[in-house]
């Protein structure tokens, strides 16, 4: 078993785990009210798509997310969440310094022997989500496990759900397509980028992932027999039929939406594992981006 595999497998744990501490973090986390920016780079940039997208949505504040790079510097927030698994990312800590002392901030890291520990005003550390393997999964769906508990979202049928994602067998004939598109609404919207990060990390996957109106709006061109369309919960009127017509594969989100997200996971794992590749070791990827001066 693969490192990746392994800790895609304990998911339901680490989410159970988080959930049981959300209340713990709460001085750190942001109040009802306040303008929020959540950050992060890669898998995390889009978790942090889907956490404020519920939060925002949950009518507890306004809420942005920003890949750590793209941060708007003009705009004015009571408080940035930064999602950074190493807690060593150059993005993240940069954005971080220039932060202190005007931005309250808080970390959510797997790390506490990095720097992001002083770099942050508050700090949550999910250590018992970390990872050996470079390609992300237990630690990003247990951060936005955490937020979602935080924001009084988060219930034991998530779980339930996570553990049906790895029980299950994957739609006959998945693993044998040639492009997959994932898609999304609302809070989705990232998890749906997240999983076609997933598929071109482990399995080198031609991928896409589309807000699922916008799916209409040209991309649909690219469906064919070899093409799996998959929807990360409730599919606007109409769009299974039409992608169907195509000839393509239709899945449809069947469970909450993060445990759809593993079952995502370990398509990419079965698809790797089909084209001989080691998820383990991605293609000119490192566990965290670390920029030389």
């Amino acid at each position: 078993m693969t490192y990746v595999e392994d800790e895609l497998n304990s998911q339901p744990e680490c989410w159970t785990r988080a959930a049981a501490q959300a209340a713990d973090h709460t001085p750190a986390l942001p109040a009802a009210g306040e303008r929020v920016a959540i950050v992060g780079c890669g898998t995390s940039y889009f978790m942090a798509q889907a956490a404020a997208a519920l939060r925002e949505d949950a009518g507890l504040g306004e809420t942005d997310a920003f890949a750590a790079s793209e941060f708007p510097r003009g705009r004015a927030y009571d408080r940035v969440v930064a999602l950074t698994r190493s807690g060593t990312t150059t993005e993240v800590l940069a954005l971080l310094a220039e932060l202190k002392g005007r931005t309250r901030t808080v970390a959510l890291t797997a790390d506490p022997g990095t720097p992001v520990m002083t770099a942050a005003d508050d700090v949550v550390v999910l250590d018992f989500a970390d990872e050996r393997s470079v390609v992300q999964t237990r630690f990003a769906t247990t951060a936005l496990t955490l937020l979602r508990a935080h924001l009084g979202l988060h219930t034991d049928a998530v779980v339930a759900d996570a553990r049906t994602a790895l029980a299950a067998e994957l739609p006959e004939g998945l693993v044998e397509r040639t492009q997959f598109t994932f898609l999304g609404r609302g809070w989705t919207v990232g998890l749906a980028n997240e999983a076609g990060l997933k598929m071109r990390e482990a399995s080198l996957s031609w991928t896409e992932a589309y807000p699922a109106m916008e799916y209409r709006h040209g991309p649909i061109s690219i469906s064919t027999a070899g093409t799996a369309t998959w929807m990360f919960g409730e599919a606007p009127e109409g769009l299974a039929e039409q992608v169907r017509e195509t000839g393509a594969m239709w899945v449809p989100g069947e469970l909450d939406p993060l445990a759809e997200l593993v079952r995502a996971q370990r398509l990419a794992v079965a698809v790797a594992a089909a084209r001989g590749l080691d998820p383990d070791r991605p293609r000119h990827l490192t566990r965290s981006v670390i920029l030389a001066p």
